[in-house]
């Protein structure tokens, strides 16, 4: 069975795989896998963009997002006359003749990754490039990553990826066979300074609590007086800064929905 493995650390937002997958299908009718696909509206892979935080605190991740290829796909189970077939590879294919006129395709996927196509009346999506998978070579927006973020195969060549991997989305319960390392994730980021004399501490020991969970997490503030907690869930948290010298800073119960860039903190010296 093949998978789908995106390391969001590796991708570096070229928007590669988002063209070849338009260069490979528009214009071109690969059937009985795939219609041509318009010239706009449709990604059938599309590179999502996030940013993170607020300056100077701010980071900007991409990750890469096609069909999801389910093992339990909505779209399978909506489809008439089997319309939309698993193939004995774990390739998810929408047949345009049979799925012709057949919207709920298109509108039951909860990932949003089937598109309905006006002119032709029917439901599209990415197929893995199977016209070229049968000739043994890999899928255009793979062969086009130039970083080895986006990869394909059989899913025992990964074996040790995907215990590091997740899916996105899990809740839906579709059992996606595309794989994630390195999601983007949330992080609380800041700056402590001495007051008095106008400079970055270094060696602040930094504490953030996770009020709801009782989770701590320690960081200490490098040269620049820069502490970073990353890969952060939602929630309340606390934050407490000590240094030798200094009084104790504590910054009590506040939110994180998204990253976070909390305001400078200025360490006062102990009297």
């Amino acid at each position: 069975m093949k998978v789908f493995v995106f390391d969001a650390a590796k991708c570096n937002g070229c928007y590669g795989c988002q063209v070849a997958c338009k260069d490979e299908h528009v214009d071109n009718d690969w059937s009985p896998y795939a219609k041509p696909q318009p010239d706009t509206g449709h990604f059938w892979m599309k590179v999502n963009q996030k940013t993170h935080g607020q300056v100077p605190k701010v980071k900007v991740e991409y990750f890469a997002k096609p069909c999801m290829h389910c093992d339990d796909a909505s779209c399978i189970k909506v489809a008439k006359n089997n319309a939309v077939y698993k193939r004995p590879d774990g390739l998810v294919i929408i047949d345009p003749e049979k799925a012709k006129g057949q919207r709920a395709i298109a509108e039951v996927c909860p990932y949003e990754a089937v598109y309905w196509n006006d002119t032709l009346d029917i439901p599209q999506k990415c197929t893995g490039c199977a016209q070229l998978i049968v000739e043994g070579k890999e899928p255009r927006c793979v062969d086009a990553c130039a970083t080895g973020a986006l990869m394909f195969g059989d899913e025992s060549e990964f074996v040790n990826i995907l215990t590091k991997a997740e899916v996105m989305n899990p809740e839906y319960g579709m059992k996606p066979r595309v794989y994630y390392l390195n999601l983007p994730k949330l992080f609380v980021a800041g700056e402590i300074y001495d007051p008095n004399i106008d400079e970055c501490l270094s060696g602040v020991e930094v504490t953030l609590t996770n009020i709801d969970t009782g989770k701590v997490l320690k960081e200490t503030t490098d040269n620049f007086g820069d502490y970073w907690f990353k890969k952060l869930e939602a929630g309340k948290y606390s934050l407490t800064a000590k240094k030798e010298g200094y009084q104790v800073y504590v910054l009590n119960g506040f939110w994180v929905e998204d990253s976070l860039k909390v305001e400078d903190i200025a360490l006062q010296k102990q009297v």
